[in-house]
């Protein structure tokens, strides 16, 4: 069960404003996010300090909950206390210690606010968590030329979906007299540590918050409430010597269980602004955005039965399409991707990664978009076009940029004897 940020992302403050959906591998809304009580579905009530003191809470109310989180058409649904995450910070600062965060923050950026829940709502008591599945069959993909492939939770906009669900719950406990507020795509709270303590599931040897039977594809969400609502038992750990997702990584990122290091995650690299890590472009393959390896390979996710693709579900990005588009319409695709600052140039150096790993050099349309991008105003996406040019054996386009001095550019013509080694 992943975020769309992943274990650690990036803050950015136009992303927190510019009222765009925008989606990480792992990763929803990154770094600074505008106050929980302005988010659509969190009206206050006009006097939001006051709870009614004939509020329901119990057992019988929190069963009520979940039948509501059910009917919003929530997949799974707990219940944890609204209490400090204390092993959430401890892991925070170790990753952080061993260097295993490269760059991102989101949850990693201010620990002491997003283990804190109990501090997002005053008097609150309960966390009701909520999953929404994206384990969905492939649509299909009639493209001519190379195509990248998108991680399965970014087919569409789940979190919009989960969003609504939780926001349906949220009104009826308003209604009951009760504070409630929503978080979903929020770096407010450590949401994967949340929802191990309501009992959705246990943390997998990849990371994620596997639910019984149901496995791992699913995002996650929840909503902060004054309602005294007890917690569902935790589930007890299923991996057993089970370790098929630690091999799975394509590049080794899984260090230990449950332990990821950011530097190798091709999920976090892919959003991560910045030349793209050298070592791991090959590895990437036709990946646009996230990686599922560690996820298909979980014999959990294998048993869950895939649903029909929803619809406007899209797995597949037309490579050369969207390297000849402008960047408004680079914008519209990515809308409810995770994009740095909403710069295009991240999304087009991707796209010539993924060009140069799966291209066909004998299409003539291929030369034709590398060219221009060998002579793109950004140093930074001319050098990707020079990796992928030369990559896919096509010399004679980037001999012109030989004398290109821009530093980007002449590290890539340095490490073209490395990269023809490995070919």
């Amino acid at each position: 069960m992943r975020s769309r940020r992943g274990p650690w992302c990036s803050a950015s403050p136009s992303c927190a404003t510019s009222g765009s959906s925008q989606r990480r591998d792992w990763c929803l809304r990154f770094g600074t996010v505008p106050s929980a009580e302005r988010l659509p579905g969190n009206r206050a009530p006009k006097n939001p300090k006051t709870v009614a003191p004939s509020a329901p809470g119990g057992s019988a109310y929190r069963d009520e909950v979940l039948k509501w989180c059910a009917e919003a058409g929530l997949d799974a649904a707990g219940v944890a206390p609204a209490i400090p995450l204390e092993r959430a910070r401890a892991q925070i600062e170790s990753r952080i210690e061993h260097d295993l965060v490269n760059g991102m923050k989101f949850t990693f950026w201010r620990p002491e606010r997003s283990v804190r829940p109990d501090l997002l709502v005053e008097g609150a008591r309960s966390i009701v968590v909520g999953a929404r599945s994206y384990a969905h069959s492939d649509p299909p993909v009639e493209i001519d030329g190379p195509v990248a492939r998108l991680a399965r939770y970014a087919w569409i906009d789940h979190y919009g979906d989960l969003k609504r669900s939780l926001t349906e719950v949220a009104a009826q406990l308003r209604r009951d007299g009760h504070r409630a507020t929503v978080f979903a795509d929020d770096n407010s709270v450590v949401d994967r540590e949340v929802a191990h303590l309501a009992g959705l599931g246990w943390y997998g040897k990849n990371a994620n918050i596997l639910v019984p039977t149901k496995g791992s594809m699913h995002v996650l969400g929840c909503l902060v409430t004054t309602a005294d609502l007890p917690a569902l038992p935790v589930v007890e750990d299923g991996c057993g010597a089970c370790s098929r997702c630690i091999p799975a990584c394509p590049t080794g990122a899984i260090v230990g269980p449950g332990v990821i290091d950011a530097n190798r995650c091709l999920s976090w690299l892919l959003q991560k602004p910045g030349v793209f890590a050298p070592d791991h472009r090959v590895a990437l393959g036709d990946r646009i955005y996230g990686c599922d390896d560690c996820q298909t390979a979980c014999p959990v996710n294998k048993r869950e039965t895939l649903r029909e693709p929803p619809p406007g579900a899209r797995a597949g990005i037309d490579v050369l399409a969207l390297l000849s588009a402008d960047d408004r319409a680079l914008a519209e695709v990515s809308d409810t991707w995770w994009v740095h600052d909403r710069d295009m140039t991240w999304v087009r150096r991707n796209l010539l990664l993924v060009l140069g790993n799966t291209a066909d050099p004998a299409d003539r349309r291929v030369a034709s978009v590398l060219t221009a991008h060998l002579a793109h105003e950004k140093s930074v996406v001319r050098a990707h076009a020079v990796w992928a040019a030369a990559r896919l054996g096509l010399d004679e386009l980037i001999e012109p940029l030989r004398s290109d001095t821009a530093p980007d550019v002449s590290a890539e013509f340095a490490r073209l004897p490395a990269l023809r080694h490995d070919l």
